[in-house]
């Protein structure tokens, strides 16, 4: 393949990546503490906006942008939502999972659990919910304790990554997971709104934006190709007389 051919080869596969990141976002923009993923035009805008230089980093799988969510209220007891820099922690057979789709509910133990079943984690363990209390007369304080009647029945865990956000990896289910050598820390400024969930923070105008500019472009580099064949079968044709 002709240095041409590759680089048209290249922008297409580039373009396709951009065109499902950007699909992804605006199917996810109704989902609770969904966060989007930078396309190569919102990073590249950033960029500029911050004075950092062109070709700085790889972003060809994107980036997340962990910017603050709508607070939607929902006046459900275990709806939680996270106002600041911080994550709830899910205990998996993997190892913890860290989300902001504070959408909880308790199992048939009375455990706080996420939406498929997985442990909510607490300070101190797992948070347990006393038969003798109702879910709907629990209290969540601002700094995420939990209280059942006269008691407290433990606090959520919530942390942060202050050196090592940039290292989050989705793993579905709207959660994230970090390398070994990140460490989470307790989240110190971040406030616990219950009965409320934090919305997507896309903006599905911006994206529509962003689909058409990688349509056009994709459309554009398809035209360089038939361009190229032609050329090349004429080139043929000359050839062979």
């Amino acid at each position: 393949m002709t240095d041409v051919g590759a680089q048209i080869s290249a922008s297409l596969n580039a373009l396709t990546r951009e065109f499902d990141i950007i699909a992804h976002n605006m199917a996810n923009v109704s989902t609770a503490g969904f966060k989007r993923r930078c396309n190569s035009f919102t990073q590249v805008l950033a960029d500029q906006e911050s004075g950092a230089g062109e070709g700085e980093g790889d972003n060809s799988q994107g980036v997340f942008d962990f910017s603050q969510g709508t607070l939607v209220q929902t006046n459900r007891t275990l709806d939680l939502a996270l106002h600041g820099d911080g994550f709830f922690v899910i205990e998996t057979p993997e190892g913890p999972v860290y989300t902001r789709h504070g959408i909880f509910s308790t199992n048939r133990n009375g455990q706080i659990v996420d939406t498929v079943g997985r442990l909510v984690a607490g300070t101190a363990g797992p948070l347990i919910v006393p038969t003798d209390v109702d879910v709907a007369d629990l209290y969540i304080c601002d700094d995420g304790r939990v209280i059942a009647g006269q008691s407290s029945i433990g606090q959520f865990r919530i942390v942060q990554f202050p050196d090592g956000q940039d290292k989050l990896q989705p793993v579905g289910q709207n959660c994230f997971q970090v390398p070994e050598d990140v460490d989470p820390v307790v989240a110190t400024d971040v406030i616990v709104k219950q009965g409320y969930q934090e919305g997507s923070n896309v903006k599905l105008v911006e994206e529509l934006v962003n689909m058409i500019l990688v349509s056009r472009m994709y459309e554009s580099n398809m035209r360089l190709v038939s361009v190229k064949r032609d050329s090349t079968s004429a080139a043929i044709g000359v050839a062979m007389g």
